[in-house]
């Protein structure tokens, strides 16, 4: 879901758990992660579930991959079903206009890029991901590419497996993200409510929650060069991811054609 550009070349964190870069070093890591986790006040049930994880090679090939945001914008929206996903949409807005108007009058945000990303994260609840959630994280966090920011996020589902809103064997995306349209933990502790985003409902509010707290104003336009666009290049840092959403998200809201 949510990687800013700022995460794209994290420095190794300093932190006494020392990163590395194949698995050899994982469980050493590990040790090491969960004495400052216990220190940092973890209570026991989040200490055991760190423990239980494992170097999840899934997840590096993902994160050393990602040949999808490379693609031009009209092979990416074909790759994505694009086409569905505004058809989808729109029924959607329809069915669940109540939901949708309830959210746009708290945060300002309309439909269109709550559908699209919806849509576009998971096609609207269809697909999850099947990656061992805690496991995803741990190994970015101990990989030596991003493990400042991954480090965040492993504290941060900690705190949620703590609080009990998040199970220690919650299942996600290759990086980790869970939820309708794919959170990582600390986006839910900010943005959620530290609730359970696996709830449709739920999960949009927080996406709009997200996009508010970014700087989306109400009634400003979303489109490249337009004051809420900058909203949803902090919800991903690919490009054409980007104008994606803004171009399904307008189609659904009821304007323009397929690209400009």
């Amino acid at each position: 879901m949510v990687f800013t550009a700022a995460t794209l070349g994290s420095a190794p964190s300093a932190s006494a758990a020392q990163c590395g870069n194949g698995p050899g070093g994982f469980e050493r890591w590990k040790q090491d992660f969960a004495e400052e986790a216990r220190a940092s006040g973890h209570g026991p049930g989040a200490i055991d579930a760190l423990m239980g994880t494992h170097y999840n090679t899934a997840t590096i090939s993902a994160d050393r991959g990602q040949k999808s945001f490379r693609l031009s914008l009209d092979q990416f929206m074909a790759k994505r079903g694009a086409s569905a996903i505004v058809a989808r949409g729109r029924s959607l807005k329809r069915s669940q206009a109540a939901l949708f108007s309830s959210i746009q009058q708290r945060y300002g945000v309309p439909p269109g890029p709550l559908l699209a990303i919806w849509g576009m994260e998971t096609g609207f609840g269809a697909v999850h991901g099947n990656q061992h959630a805690l496991s995803a994280i741990a190994t970015l966090a101990y990989d030596c590419r991003r493990s400042d920011y991954f480090t965040d996020q492993l504290n941060a589902a900690l705190t949620l497996i703590d609080h009990g809103t998040l199970s220690p064997n919650a299942r996600g995306s290759m990086h980790g993200e869970i939820g309708q349209t794919q959170f990582l933990p600390k986006n839910i502790l900010n943005y959620g409510g530290g609730g359970n985003l696996d709830n449709a409902g739920a999960a949009l509010s927080a996406t709009a929650n997200f996009l508010r707290a970014h700087g989306w104003r109400p009634g400003a336009g979303y489109q490249p060069g337009e004051p809420n666009f900058d909203a949803i290049q902090a919800w991903n840092a690919a490009s054409v991811y980007q104008r994606a959403i803004a171009i399904i998200g307008r189609q659904i809201d009821g304007g323009g054609g397929e690209s400009d």
